[in-house]
């Protein structure tokens, strides 16, 4: 009588219910095929009137081709009214959630954060700034990329000083390195002193 108590008391066994799998929906993949020509390494120099310099530009696919990833390095002489500029950027593109094109948040190395509406229109990409987390205050920087050959392309950088007009700060003739379609390899991790 003891054990028929004993074993009245035990849960019904796990059958009776069937287990909950969670499933969460993924957002569709972006459609970046009017972006793929630009994937890529891609280095060059300024061009007369803007200040000489070097720039070199690296964009690739990460996440799963979810993201796109900007890398550039730019590297400008001094000008009468222009200091000298070394400055480098990272940016990270996604879908407009709106479904109209395409958004960049952009990280410089100066600490100023911006967010840019990326544009695609028959070869060319342009870059129109949306403001941001922390943009510099009172200037406005667009730029656009077009591409000119298989394997070479130009970017314009332009640059509107608070309450002026926008005016062409350098405009610079790249050429592809070498295509790649995945992200770049991280840096080596610096040794340790002990």
């Amino acid at each position: 009588m003891v054990l028929l108590c004993v074993l009245g008391s035990l849960p019904a066994p796990a059958k009776d219910k069937p287990p909950v799998t969670y499933r969460i929906p993924l957002p569709p993949k972006p459609d970046y095929d009017p972006l793929d020509w630009l994937v890529g390494e891609w280095t060059g120099k300024t061009s007369e009137p803007s200040p000489q310099g070097e720039i070199r530009l690296l964009i690739s696919y990460d996440l799963d081709k979810r993201f796109m990833i900007f890398r550039e390095e730019t590297a400008l002489a001094a000008t009468p009214t222009v200091p000298a500029t070394n400055e480098s950027w990272l940016g990270i593109l996604s879908p407009d959630p709106s479904g109209n094109g395409f958004l960049l948040r952009a990280f410089s190395s100066t600490g100023f954060i911006t967010r840019y509406r990326l544009t695609v229109d028959q070869g060319a990409v342009s870059l129109s700034p949306e403001g941001g987390e922390e943009p510099p205050p009172g200037w406005l920087f667009r730029r656009t990329i077009q591409r000119s050959d298989v394997g070479e392309l130009s970017e314009t950088v332009q640059v509107a000083p608070p309450n002026k007009p926008f005016f062409d700060y350098y405009t610079a003739k790249l050429t592809r390195v070498s295509p790649s379609d995945t992200a770049p390899a991280p840096a080596a991790p610096k040794p340790t002193n002990q």
